[in-house]
């Protein structure tokens, strides 16, 4: 069996559900086609949004992570109203510890160097004024304002649903194994026989991109790299930021659980969440606020995060082979990404018009 679309995206995580539905919503004939959705790095996500801490070395990964965080309350709010989806999403700020004196002299100079932005240095009083959580030996925090969290799952459904209810239609259970030329386009095909066509395909399969088949070479690749997550029921009075210290990072949602990550291992295509992962992000996790020791564990999750060697997506058309479009290798940024990559590739599909940071993250 073979069907046609105007555009064809692969992949059903954050970025390939934001991506179907951005086309969709502006009047692309779209089809999804997934393995699964919400996904391998999806699956294991906090759903943390914070710029100015995961990309904070000025340059253009951080300046593409500032341009999505200002994307992100309408994102939210109407993919929840399209959908019809309730998503727990909070720009309640974040903590970033010092647990040493060396520490907090770097983040005292981000603050400075971020003041204008709205960071701010935070003594340690002052810092357990706003968490009381936080332990006595803590030599202060970095405040940002501006960040925050959405839970993933929900989002992820939110967008999914937007994008049926305007006229896109998603497969899931059929992961692609090949892609070739077709007369008028691209085909892709699955093990068990599967094939669709169309004028343009968006490659957003996250880490399994170089399992399929057909694909040019590309100049910067994709590899997996495992993070692992812990959620837990929080016993205590309520945490009112989001937490970052020097070997995890916490995120309080409103229904009472807080989570706890995340791992970095180069393991491969291995999806196992393990003791070792599990204990260590405990460890974490009290020393950073005690009152952890108390909480109930309810689980752990794994996903596998697509990295690249320069750290930077992979977003853009591929100038070799017409109508293909890469939107992988988001790595840890992922949630925080998919508004803007979602703008960028439907701007570039369907009015012909190419963001100058493209040039940067190209394949």
């Amino acid at each position: 069996m073979s069907e046609r679309a105007d555009v064809i995206v692969v992949g059903g995580g954050i970025i390939g559900c934001a991506i179907a539905r951005e086309l969709a919503r502006r009047g692309a004939r779209v089809r999804l086609i997934a393995r699964e959705i919400a996904g391998g790095a999806s699956h294991a996500s906090a759903g943390m949004l914070a710029p100015y801490i995961e990309a904070h070395e000025r340059g253009l990964l951080f300046d593409l992570t500032v341009r999505s965080l200002a994307l992100y309350d309408d994102f939210v709010a109407s993919a929840a109203a399209d959908s019809s989806t309730l998503i727990d999403y909070r720009r309640c700020g974040s903590l970033e510890v010092a647990d040493d004196d060396a520490a907090a002299d770097l983040l005292i100079a981000r603050a400075r160097a971020g003041g204008e932005d709205g960071l701010a240095w935070l003594t340690r009083d002052r810092a357990r004024q706003l968490e009381p959580g936080l332990p006595e030996t803590i030599s202060g925090a970095l405040l940002s304002p501006m960040h925050g969290y959405v839970a993933v799952a929900s989002l992820i459904e939110g967008l999914a649903w937007a994008a049926l209810h305007t006229g896109a239609e998603i497969e899931s259970g059929h992961p692609i194994r090949a892609i070739h030329r077709a007369e008028n386009g691209w085909t892709l095909t699955t093990d068990d026989g599967m094939a669709w066509t169309a004028e343009w395909v968006v490659m957003a399969a996250g880490s399994w991109t170089s399992q399929i088949s057909g694909l040019p070479g590309l100049t910067r690749s994709v590899r997996p790299v495992r993070g692992q997550l812990i959620r837990l029921k929080w016993r205590n009075p309520p945490l009112g930021y989001v937490l970052w210290g020097r070997d995890c990072y916490i995120v309080p949602w409103q229904d009472g659980t807080v989570l706890v990550g995340a791992t970095v291992e180069d393991v491969g295509f291995d999806e196992r969440t393990t003791a070792a992962g599990v204990r260590d992000l405990l460890d974490a996790a009290c020393e950073l606020l005690p009152g952890a020791w108390g909480a109930t564990f309810l689980e752990a999750r794994a996903g596998l995060r697509p990295a690249t060697d320069d750290g930077l997506p992979i977003i853009g058309p591929v100038a070799s082979a017409p109508g293909l479009v890469f939107a992988t290798g988001h790595y840890r940024n992922g949630v925080l990404l998919a508004p803007l990559t979602a703008a960028l590739i439907a701007d570039l599909i369907l009015e012909g018009r190419s963001d100058p940071a493209l040039e940067f993250t190209a394949p």
